[in-house]
This record gives C-alpha cells, structure tokens and sequence, in this order.
C-alpha cells in the first residue's frame, strides 16, 4: 500500500505512512470478516479525528460505559471464534490429499536435508539431499 501512495517518491514515506495505515485498518480482513478498527474499537471511524480520546472527566461518567464495554468484549469473542474457523478452514485446504504419517518404534527413516534444520549438512545444491537410513526409537 505505502509503495502505491509513494509513486516513486521514496523520500517522504514517514508523511504518507499514517494515511496507509488508517486505511489498512479501515479495509475488510477476508479472516475476520471486520476492520481491525471494528475489533479493536467496535465501530469504524470515518476520520482520524474519531479516534482522538475524550478528555478525562472524572465527574462524568457515561451510563452506557459498562454495555459498551460488554459488546467489545463480545465483539472480540465472535472475532476469535471466526479466526479458529478460518483456520480450520485454510488448514483443510492445505492438508488436501496428504496422509498423516505415523511412525512406529523401530521403523526405518530417510532424513530430509532441509537448509532450516540442518544447516551444516547441506553446503550446496549437489550436496546429497537427504542423509539415512536411521531406524526410530
């Protein structure tokens, strides 16, 4: 987003980098089916100038304090709830015609050389990729 504002103007990114960000905050998630305003808040704010705290008034307090706080925290559950069903979602999509490996004491491995978990083993592209036959205990 903030390369799309810049236009090539790399220089004054700090000026533009609160725009991107109330904007980002005010668009939709495909997961949350809210704004990150909405979650956080519980309304979307039209202006920045929405989000300016009121001055702190100790001798008025609001009647629907204690509601509004009870819909946040509502608010918050039905959000976490959908995250835990998207990610079941996305989950199956990405588990889609694999098996689940189990392995038996005693079966025989092959290790996979991946450049995350051993990085001393593997050197280069013509290193072996893979190192065994390693029986499981």
């Amino acid at each position: 987003m903030l390369r799309a504002f810049l236009k090539g103007n790399h220089k004054s990114w700090d000026e533009y980098l609160p725009h991107v960000e109330f904007a980002y905050n005010w668009g939709v998630h495909r997961t949350t089916r809210q704004s990150p305003f909405e979650v956080v808040y519980g309304f979307n704010p039209l202006t920045p100038l929405d989000l300016i705290p009121h001055p702190l008034d100790t001798s008025f307090i609001h009647k629907e304090g204690i509601s509004r706080s009870e819909f946040v925290r509502k608010l918050h559950e039905r959000v976490r709830n959908q995250i835990e069903n998207q990610i079941k979602v996305y989950a199956a999509k990405g588990n889609r015609g694999t098996k689940e490996l189990v392995l038996n004491k005693r079966d025989w491995v092959w290790l996979h050389l991946m450049k995350d978990i051993f990085p001393t083993k593997k050197k280069s592209k013509l290193s072996p990729r893979g190192d065994g036959l390693f029986q499981v205990l």
